[in-house]
């Protein structure tokens, strides 16, 4: 089938199975390795993208659902003001050792501030409830983030 979709602000048209992931077309046919394949079973969080501004799981999008989507993956983060505030603060507050959890992490921030003007630590915890980080014990993560929606607040 034939899909068509907008991806990091530039539209897509690609040829797919209709069972594809969404993870696999983005690594092994648009040559954009960012989203991880960690589970493969929506657990762990590394494969998040944002479609149409909310955080989803791209090992759990098979490519018939993505026609017509608008679709930003860690990529493209740094063209959305709450992508680069995100980016800035998990950056400077070293949130993460090895980063293979990073990408998962930092799309789930900018798509929580992307619809949550002044999000709290519970809402923080939420839209992040769904990773997984082997190296941190995440409490740099929490502070990283926490430090994200204050610098997006004051972008306002």
């Amino acid at each position: 089938m034939t899909i068509r979709f907008v991806l990091n602000g530039e539209p897509v048209e690609m040829d797919a199975r209709p069972d594809e992931r969404f993870v696999d077309l983005l690594r092994d046919r648009l040559g954009l390795p960012g989203a991880k394949v960690g589970c493969g079973i929506g657990r762990c969080g590394s494969c998040t993208v944002i479609i149409d501004d909310v955080a989803m799981n791209g090992c759990l999008l098979p490519a018939y659902k993505l026609e017509g989507r608008r679709i930003t993956t860690v990529e493209g983060l740094g063209s959305l003001p709450e992508g680069r505030a995100v980016i800035l603060a998990f950056s400077e507050g070293n949130a993460f050792q090895c980063g293979y959890c990073a990408p998962g992490f930092t799309v789930a921030m900018t798509a929580l501030l992307m619809r949550e003007d002044v999000p709290d630590e519970a809402d923080i915890r939420e839209a992040l409830g769904g990773h997984v980080c082997r190296c941190t014990g995440y409490h740099s993560i929490l502070r990283a983030a926490a430090d994200a929606a204050v610098r997006c607040q004051k972008d306002d």
